[in-house]
């Protein structure tokens, strides 16, 4: 689909550079077209025409103002979906973290030495799970955790000094947060083709009218057809960035970034 050419697109270009290139090239491409039309049309400002314009122009900006807020409220929902995820995910590892001292000092080395081993499995898989793909790495060192803490805890002398009902918990939390983070993944896959094709179509009708609608002054004229063509391309940068969320983080393709949801456990062993 073309999620997976703009998600090509987006990994390699940090977001600053996509916003620039997005309004150089609609509002410089508006402006153009504006010149030519002008310049083909010079009575382009008289006539009935930009009365239909108005009133067609209003109804076009009201369907595209309506259309970007529910494209836009939708991709807002669905990435705050998955930032509770993670943010599950980290704490319930933080917790397992801070708890691991209440086991036998031989086991607190193992179980801190699996959970450190999940987070880099994990932070490996962490691209993949973007698209719905899971790293068997991350599949052994879950289960790894899961083992070393069943092993630390039939060792415990006085169980009722460690909840274990909680530490499972967090383990089942932090194994379904990861579960959640994939499948999100894989059907989450961005806008689809009638999708992009009706923000597309809306943006071109509003920038068209706009280049179209005739006024007396061309220094007027341009300014106008500027503005909406820059703003065009700020909301289609902001469905872009939503809809691939590296594209608002820090994740463009630097292997050295580690999520935030790992990185928190990764500090709470240290």
């Amino acid at each position: 689909m073309i999620f997976r050419f703009v998600h090509s697109m987006i990994v390699w270009l940090p977001g600053w550079a996509m916003l620039s290139g997005l309004i150089a090239v609609i509002s410089g491409g508006s402006l153009l077209l504006t010149y030519l039309v002008r310049r083909r049309f010079p009575r382009i400002a008289q006539g009935e025409r930009n009365d239909a314009l108005t009133f067609g122009y209003g109804a076009v900006a009201l369907v595209y103002a309506f259309f970007i807020g529910f494209v836009v409220t939708g991709l807002w929902d669905q990435n705050t979906a998955e930032d509770v995820q993670a943010r599950i995910e980290g704490a319930a590892g933080v917790e397992l973290a801070r708890n691991s001292s209440a086991f036998q000092p031989a086991d607190v080395d193992r179980i801190r030495q699996s959970l450190l081993d999940y987070v880099y499995a994990a932070e490996a898989e962490w691209p993949l799970a973007d698209k719905g793909q899971s790293l068997p790495a991350a599949d052994n060192a879950l289960a790894a955790l899961i083992q070393t803490h069943r092993e630390a805890g039939s060792r415990v002398e006085r169980p009722d000094l460690i909840p274990m009902d909680n530490t499972f918990d967090n383990l089942d939390q932090l194994g379904r947060s990861r579960t959640d983070r994939i499948l999100e993944g894989e059907v989450n896959d961005g806008p689809s083709w009638a999708l992009w094709a009706v923000i597309f179509l809306t943006s071109g009708l509003v920038v068209g009218c706009t280049i179209v609608y005739g006024v007396s002054s061309r220094v007027m004229h341009y300014s106008v057809v500027v503005i909406v063509g820059a703003m065009v391309a700020a909301n289609l940068f902001l469905v872009l960035a939503l809809a691939h969320r590296c594209l608002a983080d820090k994740c463009h393709g630097d292997p050295a970034a580690t999520p935030a949801a790992l990185q928190i456990i990764a500090d709470a062993l240290e």
